[in-house]
């Protein structure tokens, strides 16, 4: 079976579970940048966790399904229609042969979600489907007129219902990061002590914050070294940055502190504009 683009919106991705354990030969993880969207998206049709779906940033997309298909939509919660209907996000959808699905731009949050049974099947390249921004590994940002293959799943329909989703509040927990000597000791408090801002220079690699400055205790750079999903960088202007899916595997600026993985869905899902909170962690 086939899905045809005929308008991806301003970014649409193939993504799955990306490639983790190649950082020590310079190949970033990736995957898709809400794990949690992705991952109910693909239990919602009964595919494994690892099968590819299509990741929409501010909606605007319709795909036409050249047979007939389950579907599920999750992330921002843009508006949906199959073949014309209006339908819910988090449920199971069938959507007959020959029918277009078109998704408006979501009221809250950035990334939407779309999983197929069977899932998206384009070829993997390092045994991934997912699309880097950074490196260029995988494949392109879907364009109209692209082909998408879904694969073949065989076994009994999961019959879920609707998911129960609820918002989640703008706040990141904060670990202290490995490179906190590097600051003020009251460098932490100040981040926590109130919100930042989302930059309109964002995306997939990190999510760049104005707002405090947070002062620096030494000169110059540490050596470049290993950088985690997550990780909260502060480069010489002091605003930080929080390393989203497609962030380097090495870095030269500090590191203050670590977003917890429970945490990264909300910094995935933040609009440019949007104010977002730290607050310290210890787990």
């Amino acid at each position: 079976m086939i899905i045809e683009v005929s308008r991806p919106g301003p970014l649409a991705l193939v993504q799955d579970l990306g490639r983790p354990g190649l950082a020590h030969l310079g190949v970033p993880g990736s995957g898709a940048a809400d794990r949690s969207s992705h991952d109910l998206a693909n239990r919602l049709v009964g595919n494994l966790p690892e099968a590819a779906t299509a990741e929409f940033v501010f909606g605007g997309a319709a795909l036409r399904f050249e047979g007939a298909a389950w579907i599920a939509v999750t992330g921002a919660p843009a508006p949906l229609t199959v073949a014309g209907r209006p339908e819910p996000p988090n449920t199971p959808l069938h959507v007959p042969a020959g029918a277009r699905v078109e998704l408006g731009v979501p009221a809250r949050g950035l990334r939407t979600y779309l999983a197929v049974r069977g899932g998206i099947a384009v070829a993997p390249v390092l045994g991934s489907r997912s699309a880097d921004l950074l490196s260029g590994l995988g494949p392109a940002p879907l364009r109209a007129g692209d082909r998408l293959p879904v694969g073949d799943l065989r076994g009994p329909f999961p019959g879920a219902g609707t998911a129960p989703v609820r918002d989640r509040e703008p706040v990141l927990g904060i670990l202290p990061g490995p490179r906190a000597d590097w600051f003020t000791p009251d460098a932490l408090t100040l981040l926590t002590a109130r919100p930042y801002r989302v930059s309109q220079d964002s995306n997939r690699v990190g999510v760049r914050l104005s707002g405090a400055v947070i002062p620096r205790a030494r000169r110059g750079e540490p050596a470049s070294e290993g950088m985690a999903l997550g990780s909260v960088q502060i480069p010489p202007d002091g605003l930080p940055i929080v390393f989203l899916a497609d962030h380097p595997t090495t870095g030269g600026y500090p590191v203050l502190g670590v977003v917890r993985s429970a945490d990264l869905a909300v910094a995935a899902q933040a609009r440019p504009g949007q104010e977002l909170r730290f607050v310290k962690c210890h787990t």
